[in-house]
């Protein structure tokens, strides 16, 4: 309840950004030398309440997960914690304030990740969002320090008119620490790892809502109080974002653990972001602002979509955890018939993600497809090369995500469950299901009608340098602002349940003028009965696509035949292994990792135990220090 709370006063209070004001707070006496300032404006107040919006429906969520997962106490009573830092960031006023909110965030989350400790996989896991967190962490300070000394103010509002090679300093080490918190390729290693093994709650909150506050850092600093900034700005965030969405949604393809796959589909569409983003700073650059305002606009609505479905894809899996105790989707099947509400939930949580009309996410991606369609290529050959290959990255990503939501689903929901705990599945409580139904409506609002949440993606747009005009087409009707193109999800939503019905109703008009059907028993090929065995596994079913992209995936299989005692040339018994690691963080987390060991070995040296030569090290130290200063 005190999540829930939480997020609905995140909520209000962001909404009022949007449409008005809120007034500053500033409490100077909380932090020596520093204080405390609070400014939240219609920019934060878009993060505050998409913070809110998700945090709503996962605190209902918690109190049946609690109850099935026997949660610490501890957990419980971090959630509000965690999610009320989440809402201070984006209104952070001073440079202090946002590290404050920052570490606090990240601290909560990392207690979170570790609730079930005892379990190695969830160590492991922790020490390596431990990590990453920090070390992006340390690029954010590095960066904004920099930032500060060189605007002569720790308030953002005076952040501006930064030039130079600071400036450029600032852009890299923010993009690299906060490109980290979003899950961007290569600083992704955390996310695949912490959100499968944090709660189910704390998934949701952190790849729904944690994950945006990169995408904010990367807004807030790099393209408006740095920005406009120049072409190889936008480039780089366009090559950055194109190679998360293409690597996240491959993994996801072919990822057997539900959790897992959703985590990756986290940084296929944060990359989808990033890349409309990139898109919109380098169509500024050439001047072009009308495919600019659409890059931005199909950034925010997609940040919207992804909070809702993505929220919702987590908490249906943690329906099908809680239930069965397993992620594998190997093990799974059948739960249609045991968990009829989360199977519909999770349905619309991966047709959101699928990018598919009637989808969440569809809106959000039709709108970066448009901005790459319509911008002018005529004055600048940069445009012209790389408009139609993010073009081709969008369609690939989306025919992928296609593939794993498909696989997620059929394999995980459908046919005969292919284990005894999937096959004794029960229904979640009421609580879990108000929950999930929350978020499923925030998908379908998205999905058919998104001219409600117009307002907000007009106000929001108009925050940013890059949509002078603003995006005063958003409507029932999305009308592209300087180009020629308009779409009515509401009226293709209302085409497919038309067709539908229409179809139903003829198929019982033909089943009423057929003669009496007979049953006779299903030909199964010589076989008794269909059985589990005879299905598709996830594994399966994601086969092909690992032979087409085995020089990215770089996957280890093993097949073992054993052969019967009478004849070698009768195979008793055939065993089938693939394991799928991340190819990134073995080629290179790894190698720096086992460098970062064996330094530590050398050093390891030098400490004896003797304190006479520790007496040493710190007068060589001191007269080092005298040298340099003489």
């Amino acid at each position: 309840m005190a999540t829930s709370g939480v997020g609905i006063l995140g909520l209000w209070l962001g909404l009022q950004a949007i449409f008005g004001s809120v007034r500053p707070v500033a409490v100077d006496w909380l932090f020596p030398l520093s204080g405390i300032r609070i400014e939240l404006d219609g920019l934060g107040g878009f993060f505050v309440a998409l913070t809110g919006a998700v945090a709503v429906p996962v605190g209902c969520y918690a109190i049946g997960y609690a109850r099935r997962e026997q949660l610490s106490g501890v957990t419980l009573a971090l959630l509000p914690v965690f999610v009320a830092a989440m809402e201070l960031v984006p209104a952070a006023g001073s440079v202090t304030t946002f590290l404050l909110a920052w570490e606090l965030m990240a601290i909560t989350s990392l207690i979170l990740v570790l609730s079930e400790y005892t379990r190695p996989q969830v160590r492991s896991a922790g020490l390596s969002y431990a990590v990453m967190t920090q070390l992006g962490f340390v690029a954010i300070l590095v960066g904004l320090m920099v930032l500060s000394t060189a605007g002569g103010s720790v308030r953002l509002a005076d952040l501006t008119g930064v030039s130079g090679g600071a400036r450029t300093a600032v852009f890299v080490l923010t993009f690299v620490g906060f490109g980290s918190k979003a899950g961007l390729v290569p600083l992704h290693a955390w996310l695949p790892r912490a959100h499968p093994e944090a709660p189910s709650p704390v998934s949701a909150l952190m790849s729904a809502a944690m994950v945006n506050l990169g995408i904010y850092g990367i807004v807030r600093f790099d393209l408006r109080l740095l920005g406009p900034g120049p072409r190889w700005w936008g480039l780089a965030l366009m090559a950055v974002g194109a190679i998360s969405a293409l690597y996240g949604v491959l993994q996801a393809s072919v990822a057997t653990d539900i959790k897992r796959l959703l985590a990756y589909s986290t940084t296929e569409n944060m990359g989808l972001v990033t890349l409309a983003l990139g898109a919109a700073t380098l169509f500024a650059d050439t001047g072009d602002y009308g495919p600019a305002t659409i890059a931005t606009a199909a950034a925010v609505v997609h940040l919207m979509a992804h909070a809702a479905f993505k929220s919702l894809g987590f908490l249906a899996a943690g329906s099908v955890l809680a239930a069965t105790h397993l992620r594998d989707l190997d093990l799974l099947g059948g739960l249609a018939r045991r968990m009829p509400f989360t199977t519909v939930f999770f349905g619309v949580a991966a047709l959101g993600a699928c990018g598919l009309p009637l989808g969440a996410g569809f809106v959000g991606e039709w709108l970066l497809v448009q901005a790459l369609v319509h911008a002018p290529p005529a004055h600048d050959p940069m445009v012209a090369l790389t408009t139609p290959l993010a073009v081709g990255v969008v369609a690939l990503a989306t025919g992928l995500s296609v593939a794993a939501m498909a696989k997620a689903f059929g394999i995980g929901f459908l046919a005969r469950p292919r284990s005894s705990r999937a096959a004794g599945a029960e229904e979640a409580p009421v609580s879990m299901r108000v929950g999930m139904a929350a978020a499923a409506g925030a998908c379908l609002v998205l999905a058919v009608a998104p001219g409600l949440v117009a307002p907000i993606v007009r106000h929001t747009v108009a925050t940013l340098p890059y949509a002078p005009t603003g995006f005063t087409g958003f409507g029932a009707v999305v009308r592209l602002p300087g180009a020629a193109g308009s779409i009515a999800p509401g009226v293709i939503a209302a085409g497919v349940i038309g067709a539908a019905l229409v179809t139903v109703g003829l198929a019982r008009l033909r089943s009423r003028r057929r003669p009496p059907t007979v049953e006779l028993p299903l030909w199964a090929c010589g076989a008794d009965d269909l059985t589990e065995r005879m299905q598709y596994t996830a594994t399966s079913f994601a086969e092909p696509l690992q032979r087409v992209f085995g020089d990215v995936l770089r996957p280890d299989t093993d097949i073992e035949v054993t052969q019967t005692a009478e004849s070698r040339f009768i195979a008793d018994r055939i065993a089938y292994r693939t394991a799928i690691t991340d190819a990134i963080e073995q080629r290179l987390y790894q190698p720096v990792v086992a460098a970062v060991v064996a330094a530590a070995g050398l050093m390891r040296r030098a400490h004896t135990g003797s304190v006479h030569l520790y007496l040493a090290y710190g007068a060589v130290g001191v007269l080092i220090v005298l040298v340099a200063a003489k």
